[in-house]
């Protein structure tokens, strides 16, 4: 134990020699400190934690309806997070080709492999997993699942799928309001970033 203290010692000895912030390696990680009037004060970062109280329901329903919606986001989050990356990945590919005939031709085996991997999976879904997956689609790619279509696949097939999507009571331009209508779902997706739920 004495050998340990002593080690820290030395380490925390090394850092009080500067008077500005400065770090050390110790087992592949940086620590950082300040030293204030001769004082050593270590810099400790720590991630942002959200703390809510234990939701209270009126009634056995509205409980119900929030543990459905827990369970639709659970299921649909993970693809929403899917399409941000492959979004951008797919958008910086777009950026290198040159011609509108190369485009095409990445888009349409790009939307051969995503059907292939996927598609089973989102049929699946059920009508209100998917009015969020839009909504998540918006949230994790900052545009619209229309805007999406229109800009990988053109005008024709974006208004072909929302005047589909319309029938069936989905709409594509759906926007997600974080501070709004969307604010319950925004609370729960940070609770399963922050590894709460």
């Amino acid at each position: 134990m004495r050998h340990l203290i002593f080690f820290l010692l030395i380490g925390f000895a090394g850092l009080a020699t500067t008077q500005k912030a400065t770090a050390q390696e110790v087992r592949g990680t940086t620590h950082y400190a300040i030293v204030r009037n001769g004082d050593t004060i270590p810099i400790i970062e720590l991630r942002p934690v959200n703390i809510s109280a234990p939701r209270i329901f009126k009634n056995r329903f509205e409980e119900y309806r929030y543990r459905r919606l827990v369970r639709n986001i659970k299921i649909v989050y993970p693809y929403a997070r899917l399409a941000g990356i492959k979004f951008q990945e797919y958008n910086k590919q777009l950026m290198e080709l040159e011609s509108g005939s190369e485009r095409r031709r990445a888009m349409r085996k790009a939307e051969e492999e995503l059907r292939k991997q996927f598609e089973d999976d989102l049929r699946k879904l059920t009508f209100s997993q998917g009015l969020i997956l839009i909504k998540l689609v918006d949230r994790e790619t900052n545009h619209t699942s229309y805007e999406v279509l229109k800009d990988f696949r053109g005008m024709f097939t974006a208004v072909f799928w929302q005047s589909l999507g319309r029938l069936f009571g989905y709409n594509l331009k759906t926007e997600y309001d974080p501070e709004g209508e969307d604010q319950l779902i925004e609370e729960i997706v940070q609770m399963i970033e922050s590894g709460a739920l």
